[in-house]
């Protein structure tokens, strides 16, 4: 028979229910998104497998008070394992009188096992939490935690065979009661508006995720899908211009400070938190009062106040700074350390595109250099036949000239920089020892669109990409291959959108290809004391890591890592127009990235991505020597040969 407890259970669901409907209402004023149904069939595998994979990891911070990652995981999986369990078994043996003392010891297993995560959780808040931690509902959510392991222990324990039946009429079991009624309404109903309401709103974002493709084995999906540039608005005005599973991904964050702890711009004291930004939406979503107020960090100096669904998201008097918006450098670290797999940067670019391409309001030289790349096709504004003027020497031969050739060397904006000159002659150089059938493009080759794309401005994005996918499409060859991740990501994995399938190679990837092969002998120089600073766009966005560090080894040096390294490693600070755009910060962030690099003892950084060499040789001495990985390696093979050093003179 029905008893109490089974009845509290069955209310708070009821409450759970209502409030998941009543968001659910604010959900469907995004725009239309399509509906995969079959997601619901992937919850389990990308719960268990991905969600999992980013929570085992331990924050990138260097908090003491942080828990590892292994200890939050397990935290996770007995609290909300035990939770969910207990509520199952409540149900059975106090709702339908199922499973006798079997069901009343499997609800005491539950506890306890929540029990354990509990206390977990209360450790990692007390004496004080982490910074990166929000507080308020977060801070009770240890205390809700205990009551429901309490009065729900407690009404087991005669089922179980335990204690003596409990009068629950009595007022002596009134306390119980009011704890009971407590902790079914700060967790169930929790799960819909409270601190708790990534339990359930995180679940229906893996299913209905904007980015299904993000969940296949192997994938890696970074690209911005084109904007329709025939639609009555472009981008994002106001939070009912996001698509609906948008803004269910915003109402999945639990607060857990992973994309601050990450951020190279909250790092650096630019006015951007990641998960504060989240947290605007949220409330400009659904009103301050319904998931309760912010307590964690904000934007650093900045004062963000969030209103009306109705009115604009970005408004220096009342809303989302411009400068928090622009301060994004669009790295993905954020998207990569979320456990709940909300993609920050997607909802930046969205908001970017209308305020480029409806407001006119590209901060800064953001808009200068946006004018440049719509007149002459380049950044900088010279003529188109400039670009090859650093290698008028080389005699590279032209692809028009030949009308194919194995691989395309594509220069792009660095060809038109002294500094990553040095990068391609290198680069070039090697191409050569190495007996590579290789062509440039020349005055025919246009700016890839990235960073018009980063800004918002779409519509030049796709006007350059489809330039350059017609000048490809009349020529033969079998790969690209650029030191420029920029490059490779846009002509690689964006271009595709639009028709342009190409094979494209990092030179790092390629030279180290070309290495295996053979055909790049090096002779092992002395060893530097050196570290690696793996650029977002090669590393996090495609998951290149390795090549670079073949390299280095491959010519006789030893990296000492830095704290943020691979797929985690922290931006320059030029991504996503940064560098154009100069929103101002307590620090610029390739000051702090050289303090990381500082930190290793290193007295060179590595690099291979002419944005990173350009940022991080700004920094002012003292400072690491910057070398692009080509540069290190073309001195290595000119050393296993002296006696044809000449090569080098005559490439």
């Amino acid at each position: 028979m029905a008893d109490l407890p089974g009845w509290m259970v069955l209310a708070g669901l009821a409450g759970l229910g209502a409030g998941v409907a009543w968001r659910a209402s604010r959900w469907s004023a995004g725009r239309a998104a399509p509906i995969r149904w079959s997601g619901l069939a992937q919850v389990p595998r990308r719960y268990l497998v991905d969600v999992h994979h980013v929570v085992s990891r331990s924050p990138l911070t260097t908090d003491r008070r942080d828990d590892t990652g292994e200890r939050v995981a397990r935290m996770h999986v007995l609290t909300a394992g035990g939770f969910v369990a207990a509520t199952l078994f409540v149900l059975l043996r106090h709702l339908f009188g199922i499973g006798g003392w079997v069901t009343a010891w499997l609800i005491l297993a539950s506890l306890a096992a929540m029990a354990v995560g509990t206390t977990i959780e209360w450790q990692r808040r007390r004496p004080s939490r982490p910074a990166r931690l929000s507080g308020g509902g977060f801070d009770r959510l240890p205390w809700s935690l205990a009551a429901f392991v309490v009065f729900f222990g407690v009404a087991s324990l005669p089922a179980a065979g335990i204690t003596p039946p409990i009068a629950w009429a009595s007022p002596l079991a009134w306390p119980l009661i009011a704890i009971g009624v407590w902790a079914c309404a700060e967790l169930y109903v929790g799960m819909a508006l409270g601190p708790m309401k990534h339990a359930v709103n995180g679940v229906l974002h893996l299913a209905f995720h904007p980015r299904p493709a993000r969940f296949e084995p192997g994938a890696r999906d970074t690209a911005l899908a084109p904007a329709n540039l025939e639609a009555d608005k472009i981008g994002v005005e106001t939070v009912a211009d996001f698509d609906w599973n948008r803004l269910l991904g915003f109402d999945a964050c639990v607060q857990c400070g992973r994309c601050e702890a990450a951020c190279p711009a909250f790092e650096a004291g630019l006015p951007l938190n990641p998960k504060a930004l989240i947290q605007d939406l949220v409330v400009t979503q659904v009103g301050p009062g319904a998931t309760g107020a912010y307590r964690g960090n904000g934007h650093p100096d900045r004062d963000n106040r969030p209103h009306g669904r109705g009115q604009a998201l970005i408004d220096a008097e009342a809303g989302i700074h411009p400068d928090t918006l622009w301060a994004c450098t669009t790295c993905r670290a954020c998207v990569a350390e979320c456990p709940m797999m909300i993609e920050h940067v997607d909802a930046v670019i969205d908001m970017r595109r209308f305020q480029t391409l409806e407001a006119g309001a590209t901060p800064s030289k953001g808009a200068a250099t946006l004018d440049a790349l719509r007149e002459a096709d380049n950044m900088s504004g010279k003529p188109a036949a400039a670009r090859a003027d650093w290698a008028v020497d080389l005699k590279i031969p032209l692809l028009a000239e030949r009308g194919r050739c194995d691989v395309l060397l594509w220069m792009g904006e660095g060809a038109f920089e002294r500094r990553n000159q040095r990068t391609l002659r290198s680069l070039v150089q090697l191409l050569r020892k190495a007996g590579v059938d290789f062509a440039i493009l020349g005055a025919e080759e246009a700016d890839c669109g990235d960073l018009a794309r980063r800004l918002g401005d779409d519509a030049t994005f796709q006007r350059l990409a489809r330039a350059n996918i017609a000048t490809l499409d009349r020529y033969e060859f079998n790969e690209i291959v650029t030191a420029d991740p920029h490059v490779l990501q846009a002509i690689g994995r964006e271009y595709p959108a639009l028709g342009g399938h190409y094979k494209v190679r990092h030179h790092t990837t390629y030279l180290s290809r070309l290495v295996v092969e053979g055909r790049l002998p090096a002779a092992a120089g002395e060893a530097m004391a050196l570290t690696y600073h793996d650029p977002c766009y090669l590393g996090r966005y495609n998951g290149e890591t390795e090549a670079p560090r073949r390299l280095l080894e491959h010519i006789g040096q030893s990296v000492t890592e830095m704290h943020k390294s691979g797929e985690r490693s922290s931006c320059c600070g030029s991504g996503g127009g940064l560098a154009v755009t100069d929103i101002p910060g307590r620090r610029r962030i390739a000051d702090v990235r050289m303090e990381h690099v500082a930190a290793t003892g290193a007295e060179t950084v590595a690099v291979a991505c002419p944005h990173c060499a350009t940022m991080l040789e700004g920094v002012v001495a003292p400072r690491a020597d910057v070398v692009d990985i080509a540069e290190l390696l073309a001195d290595a093979v000119a050393a296993a040969e002296p006696s044809e050093e000449a090569w080098r003179e005559s490439a």
